[in-house]
């Protein structure tokens, strides 16, 4: 109880320290209602900083929900249906872009990987049921020509976790919930110097379905180059 109580002062520190750093006027033009530009589904996982990735620093930009394995859906009487958390911002606050937002070394899909080759869920059940959702996930990716399995298992859960960014954008772009005109873009975060020497780099791997590196570069401007890279095309 001494350690928990100790972490618990320090919580409730820290969020003195932010409260007093905050100008006046900080929540003012959010405070009765909220326009995020952006819904950003994220991994859960205290490694990924889902606002300060980004660089913000006012409330209402970014719409953040987060599950195990940055899954953009939910199973509803056994139909895979659209999360609320990203269906939420789109249909109800003028959120015109969603974000697949995975990340390097991902617990999920490791998991789910495990379980695709043979390996047993990691419980408990809460954890296990969306596990058991991304493991298709993972089968579909072996099963294609782009998972350099010859590789050490890191560089494979690294290879499938952009596979799922890539997975998890196209069922947004193909849902019926979410309108033709909401831009889908799918990023990888590192923080292991996976994919380049930029630690803190969200990776541009998918823009609207187009996932190779080089077109995707002629998309952003140039100040961005090394902002998009890929394991897999």
């Amino acid at each position: 109880m001494g350690t928990t109580r100790k972490f618990l002062e320090e919580l409730l520190a820290g969020n003195q320290r932010h409260v007093e750093s905050l100008p006046d006027d900080y929540f003012a033009e959010v405070q009765t209602s909220q326009h995020p530009e952006t819904v950003a589904i994220c991994c859960s996982d205290s490694r990924v900083p889902q606002e300060h990735m980004w660089g913000f620093d006012h409330p209402g930009v970014v719409f953040t929900p987060s599950n195990i394995g940055n899954q953009v859906w939910d199973e509803d009487d056994g139909e895979r249906i659209v999360d609320g958390g990203v269906l939420y911002p789109i249909h109800h606050t003028d959120t015109d872009a969603a974000a697949v937002v995975g990340h390097t070394g991902c617990g999920a899909v490791t998991a789910a990987y495990r379980v695709a080759t043979g390996g047993e869920l990691p419980g408990p059940q809460g954890v296990d049921k969306w596990v058991e959702m991304l493991v298709p996930v993972i089968e579909e990716a072996l099963e294609s020509d782009l998972i350099d399995r010859s590789v050490a298992d890191e560089r494979v859960i690294d290879q499938l976790v952009e596979y799922n960014v890539d997975y998890q954008a196209g069922f947004l772009r193909e849902s019926e919930d979410v309108p033709d005109d909401v831009d889908v873009y799918g990023f990888v975060y590192d923080f292991q110097g996976v994919y380049g020497n930029e630690y803190g780099r969200a990776y541009l791997v998918n823009v609207n379905g187009e996932t190779d590196s080089e077109r995707i570069g002629e998309l952003i401007p140039d100040e961005f180059a090394t902002a998009t890279e890929s394991l897999l095309y």
